[in-house]
């Protein structure tokens, strides 16, 4: 067998003592696999055993709808349901792009082809309802796995890729440090009989019948699974023997046993599961509710003391009558839950305590003050709780109407900084997700399989040769045709032959354009190469986070205010030198950078630059098309008056938007002068008991007022110097277009009189010919 060159500690099984068996001593033996799937059980044993209680605690029926059970207050269950949807909200949507923005034809349209084919193929995954049982599994548990395999091609379906969602009890890894050494991982299936037989009939014979077929009583009764009877088949990858083997409970050979079947970077078809938290120098969870257990048993006590005594505040009243049976009443009294009576008679009430009043109240008001302190203390302990978790109340959707909005905000960052650990696991996990798809589709899929996941239309490279050959034919026709036409109009119109040297020149572009547009042929061989692939293309996924619709909708209004100013200063700088165009793309494209804005943008900027670039290598159209001189001298200076106006408009347009926005932030900053003032007065009011406090707040009020101006002065200055700094550039502008102006009046009248220089000369050969006599002979 040849060695694999793996990361990690991979045994020889020459160094293997010759009494040890494991699975490098005897691979055929399905009795070793299964040993070391249940040692490696055994480390997880504990956590297993925790994640039971935490699966009854959390989301148990039986348990939740029974009466008898002590009163609780269910936090575990609130806290995940707002920590859930915070770390993962949304299916992740695959990115693939090159890594080098250097726009080669190849690796652009490649990358596109692999995208497409990666988004269809997790749509027809059902990537979505996967990841949220991924989510519950980290949340809960620490942990959450995927598994992906390929899927041939059968009864009319398509081939895909099956995105599957691993339970905590359906897959186990080497017990390693870390991932990075771990050498083999196994996940279970579940098959009938039929299933099984034709998966594994033609390579076992009937050593499948031998599995321990069973219905799962237990998941059964939970509405997990029908009653058809299945067999526990587990899949395990080896990496230090490089090969894959199917065993089963009670078969005492291998169902099956191969290569890998997929040539994965990662070797295994899985990706590194989401981890929370785990014991340092291990893979094992820590469930994170461990982490305040105490304080949820201690919540639930209190839970129970608090409806124990409410169910005791009632009004009851105790009266004379006849004979001596005081405890039996004081009794009766309080196990009495009737709300239509109140009072219990007293036979000897002078051993009651003879009261001279007719009727004797059973005193409540001890009872409710011990409610009220219990409910004062099973808030701090919630809160106390929310200190472990992380969870802010303004993720809960509770906030203090007093509060300030920086005091908000900070709220919000400190709680997403707790959890942006979970949020970025589950958006690595669906990273490589997508690297293990693309992977799996660029190997295992057919050609037309891929063209038509991707909706991709590219040229046979016997077509894109023959159409190049054909535009070639026509431009060297055309060629032909316009020298023989230049001689022809040379006299009668002198522009015309520029007017068809800018057509070939385009003609050329066009074909150097289509010339370097790639083929299905050259596309599909770097997509297999599986080396060359890995170099270039950059795989990654778009956000998984539900975003706020507000918050969105600011972070657009945000980009378009960077991108109008941008295009329009930009813009102006291509008009006046055509040749920036490239430049003014790029500073573009970094202008935008920090939006997520995808590949259209990108493409479309740098399609703008490319037409701008071919435009002004084209000779200008406005020169060719005059006449005489006299009418291009006027023409330009027409353009040069009416962009001095325009120039002049602009400015007048900067001042009156400088204006409006000097009064904007001069209004902003009475509003929150006033609203810093009302809240300093309410402050004052409300803390005026403590001083401490009060002052605490007074100095927080200032240091925020005073932030407040330094930014509003910091807005105004701004303001007052983009306003001189936009001036300035009209200026400069406005005389650089006035001295463009002159040199183009002066280059007109030059070109005037070398004209009228160059008739004078003709006209004086002329003259000076027809003086000279003539030889009848045709002679001097």
């Amino acid at each position: 067998m040849a060695t694999i060159d793996v990361p990690g500690k991979v045994a020889d099984p020459q160094t293997l003592g010759r009494d040890e068996v494991n699975v490098f001593t005897e691979p055929e033996n399905a009795q070793v696999w299964f040993d070391m799937l249940q040692e490696a059980e055994k480390v997880f044993e504990d956590w297993q055993d925790r994640c039971d209680n935490i699966d009854k605690q959390y989301a148990n029926l039986e348990r939740l709808a029974s009466g008898t059970r002590a009163k609780e207050f269910q936090m575990f269950w609130a806290n995940m349901q707002v920590l859930a949807p915070s770390i993962y909200a949304r299916p992740p949507v695959p990115v693939v792009v090159p890594k080098f923005k250097d726009r080669r034809p190849i690796f652009q349209t490649a990358s596109e082809v692999a995208e497409r084919s990666a988004n269809v193929a997790f749509d027809l995954a059902y990537i979505h309802q996967a990841m949220l049982l991924v989510r519950d599994d980290m949340v809960l548990h620490g942990r959450g796995c995927l598994w992906l395999r390929h899927e041939r091609a059968k009864n009319g379906r398509p081939e895909k890729v099956c995105i599957e969602h691993k339970g905590r009890r359906d897959f186990v890894h080497d017990p390693a440090r870390n991932w990075y050494e771990v050498q083999w991982v196994a996940a279970a299936s579940y098959l009938t009989r039929e299933e099984a037989k034709a998966r594994f009939g033609k390579f076992s014979g009937d050593a499948y019948d031998q599995a321990e077929f069973k219905i799962d009583r237990d998941t059964r009764d939970i509405g997990g699974v029908d009653e058809r009877e299945r067999a526990k088949i587990w899949e395990v990858w080896h990496r230090g023997l490089g090969k894959v083997v199917w065993i089963a409970e009670g078969v005492d050979v291998l169902l099956d046993d191969a290569p890998p079947h997929l040539e994965l970077q990662g070797y295994f078809p899985c990706p590194r599961p989401a981890y929370g938290t785990t014991q340092p120098g291990s893979l094992v969870p820590v469930p994170e509710i461990l982490y305040y257990r105490d304080q949820l048993e201690e919540l639930n006590k209190l839970t129970g003391r608090i409806h124990a005594l409410a169910d005791a505040v009632q009004v009851k009243g105790f009266y004379p009558s006849g004979g001596n049976e005081i405890a039996d009443a004081v009794e009766a009294a309080i196990k009495l839950n009737s709300n239509a009576r109140l009072l219990v008679p007293i036979k000897d009430w002078a051993a009651f305590g003879g009261s001279k009043e007719v009727i004797v109240w059973l005193p409540i008001d001890m009872i409710a003050q011990t409610i009220t302190t219990l409910v004062t203390m099973r808030k701090q302990i919630i809160d106390d709780i929310y200190q472990v978790m992380g969870l802010s109340d303004i993720m809960r959707g509770s906030t203090d109407p007093n509060e300030t909005l920086g005091a908000q905000q900070l709220k919000m960052q400190s709680g997403s900084v707790r959890i942006r650990d979970k949020q970025s696991e589950m958006a690595r996990l669906s990273k490589d997700c997508v690297q293990i798809t693309t992977e799996i589709i660029l190997e295992k899929f057919s050609d037309q399989t891929i063209m038509a996941m991707s909706q991709t239309q590219l040229p046979r490279t016997i077509e894109h040769q023959q159409q190049l050959a054909q535009m070639q034919q026509k431009l060297a026709m055309a060629q032909q045709a316009a020298m023989g036409q230049a001689q022809q109009q040379m006299g009668q119109n002198p522009t015309a032959p520029d007017e068809t040297q800018a057509q070939l020149m385009q003609a050329q572009q066009q074909i150097a354009t289509f010339a370097q547009k790639p083929t299905y042929e050259q596309v599909m061989q770097f997509l297999r190469d599986n080396r060359a692939r890995n170099f270039v293309l950059d795989i990654e996924t778009d956000s998984t986070i539900q975003l706020d619709e507000q918050r969105e909708k600011q972070q657009r209004a945000e980009f378009l205010q960077v991108l109008a100013p941008m295009i329009q200063q930009l813009g102006a700088m291509v008009t006046a030198q055509p040749a920036m165009a490239s430049f003014a793309g790029e500073i573009l494209k970094f202008g935008v950078a920090p939006y997520r804005v995808g590949r259209q943008l990108d493409n479309a900027i740098d399609d703008a630059v490319q037409q701008m670039q071919t435009l002004a290598a084209q000779p200008n159209a406005g020169n060719q098309q005059g006449k005489d001189g006299k009418a291009s001298a006027q023409d330009t200076a027409a353009k040069g008056q009416i962009e001095r106006e325009k120039m002049q408009w602009q400015g007048q347009e900067n001042e009156k938007e400088r204006q409006l926005k000097v009064a904007e932030i001069q209004a902003k900053a009475q509003a929150d002068q006033a609203k810093i003032q009302s809240e300093r007065e309410v402050a004052m009011l409300e803390y005026q008991g403590n001083e401490k406090e009060r002052q605490a707040k007074i100095m927080q009020i200032n240091a925020q007022m005073q932030r407040d101006a330094e930014k509003h002065q910091h807005d105004l200055q701004k303001a007052q110097a983009d306003f001189v700094l936009n001036t300035q550039k009209a200026q400069i502008s406005a005389q650089g277009m006035q001295a463009k102006n002159q040199m183009a009046q002066a280059a007109m009248a030059q070109k005037q009189q070398d004209n009228a220089l160059n008739r004078q000369q003709k006209d004086a050969q002329f003259n000076l010919k027809m003086r000279q006599p003539q030889n009848p002979r045709g002679g001097p």
